[in-house]
């Protein structure tokens, strides 16, 4: 259910890692917790993220919700159109609705997030 080829974290953010590049967005487990999503604030590109700060904001029907970065680095991109088109979260969470792309300070830091197998364990316990 939750692709192989990234890591993730306890916040339900997914990493898709390619050298020093990280794409970051939320799993679809994060979309479903929060229902219809019709707001998203995101980074400004230059900015200096820490692993576990805040990064923008995801708001539903239900809640607002911080993200967090799962790693440290500088935003070099954002998913432009993800702010006039916030319900592509719930549509494609793992795929076009990513949110931000990090140029990272030091790549073996992912090595501390979960693989699909882990991540798919913490949800299952989450659920019941």
């Amino acid at each position: 259910m939750y692709p192989d080829d990234r890591r993730y974290t306890k916040d339900h953010e997914w990493v898709q890692l390619a050298g020093d590049r990280a794409t970051v967005g939320i799993t679809d487990y994060a979309q479903k917790q929060l229902g219809d999503v019709v707001y998203v604030e995101l980074p400004e590109v230059g900015r200096a993220l820490k692993a576990h700060e805040p990064f923008g904001t995801v708001e539903s029907v239900k809640a607002v919700s911080e993200l967090f970065s799962p790693l440290t680095g500088e935003v070099v991109e954002v998913n432009a159109g993800l702010p006039g088109a916030p319900e592509g979260i719930n549509a494609d969470p793992h795929g076009g609705a990513w949110m931000i792309r990090l140029k990272l300070a030091d790549p073996a830091e992912a090595e501390g997030l979960m693989d699909a197998a882990a991540y798919t364990a913490l949800v299952a316990a989450e659920e019941k």
